[in-house]
């Protein structure tokens, strides 16, 4: 049976001239900025145009462009070398190329006997997968794409992939403890933000981020550590979702603990690991006097990562599961409970 797996993520620009393009599609979206569409569009642009510079320096850092793409390559080739048989990966990008509208035309063109569609966000938001998943069906619908379709609307705690998550935890607590013998360790696990008006109208993103952190913290080795959950990557003035990523580090250098920071909702490199994280936040804990400050990788291509996905689209076979077997419909957002 051909099977084609649609991968899903945010994308990102693929050269300097590509980046103000890309962020205005981002804060188009009505699932980012909840505004009557006149308004939203204005919104997009003036959010864009007021940082456009700030983003410029920051894609300079990586080269200009994002790696998100190279990246999910990767991803996709090592998982559709996980499945073998007839499955192939295709990668559908919600603000820049290949766009869902490219991706669907192509899965058309290869006609599949059924379709999976894995997005790249453990945790669902309708900022996130929700957005993905509408713009996915409309452009399988102009592409007149019919095939048996399963969608995996989240995996946040599926077993192997916390599994493997708490391994590269666990290998950066090693290196802070030999590196600050004696000291106290603070991971604190960083999750891109939302206004807490999304999480009050229903949006299930921050308990989805909790339990992953629970099923991470569950399985390390070095159960020695004090955890945090914080948000990072704050873009407009409504109250989001605390405490902040900056708040937690600086809270870490006052109470003099060593910080290991692991970007949990995230599971590639981009912008908001390689320069967030990486330069900003580092920076914020110098200023701070964070004792020392060390980065969990991003799972990226590491073999367990991929076979804990490998496992959640053969799992997808079984119609009415997802999340490794736990039923469909656990939350109002889930695209199954429109079925």
């Amino acid at each position: 049976m051909k099977t084609a797996i649609v991968l899903f993520n945010l994308g990102g620009p693929d050269s300097p001239a590509a980046i103000q393009k890309f962020r205005v599609n981002l804060f188009s979206d009505k699932a980012i900025i909840r505004a009557p569409v006149f308004i939203r569009f204005w919104l997009a642009r003036l959010i864009a145009g007021r940082s456009a510079k700030a983003a410029a320096e920051n894609y300079a850092l990586m080269g200009g462009s994002s790696p998100l793409l190279g990246l999910t390559q990767k991803q996709a080739a090592a998982l559709e070398q996980a499945l073998g048989g007839t499955n192939k990966s295709f990668i559908a990008m919600r603000y820049w190329h290949p766009f869902a509208a490219e991706v669907a035309r192509e899965v058309k063109a290869w006609n599949p006997d059924r379709i999976v569609l894995l997005p790249l966000y453990p945790q669902f938001s309708s900022t996130t997968t929700g957005s993905s998943l509408n713009d996915w069906r409309e452009a399988a619908a102009r592409a007149g794409l019919a095939k048996p379709t399963t969608t995996i609307c989240c995996w946040f705690d599926d077993a192997a992939y916390c599994a493997a998550t708490a391994a590269l935890v666990d290998a950066t607590i090693a290196k802070a403890k030999a590196a600050h013998p004696g000291m106290k360790i603070r991971v604190l696990f960083s999750a891109h933000g939302l206004p807490e008006s999304i999480i009050k109208a229903g949006d299930p993103y921050q308990a989805q981020v909790e339990a992953t952190v629970s099923g991470v913290m569950a399985r390390l080795k070095d159960q020695d550590v004090e955890h945090l959950v914080c948000f990072q990557s704050r873009a407009t003035p409504q109250k989001w979702l605390e405490p902040s990523t900056i708040a937690a580090i600086e809270q870490a250098g006052r109470d003099g603990v060593v910080a290991v920071v692991s970007p949990i909702a995230f599971i590639s490199d981009h912008i908001e690991t390689l320069v967030e994280l990486d330069i900003e936040n580092r920076h914020v804990a110098e200023q701070a006097q964070v004792p020392g400050y060390f980065r969990v990788p991003a799972q990226n291509d590491d073999p367990a990562f991929i076979a804990a996905l490998a496992g959640i689209v053969r799992r997808a076979a079984n119609p009415g599961l997802c999340r490794g077997g736990s039923p469909c419909g656990a939350h109002k957002d889930c695209p199954f409970n429109a079925a």
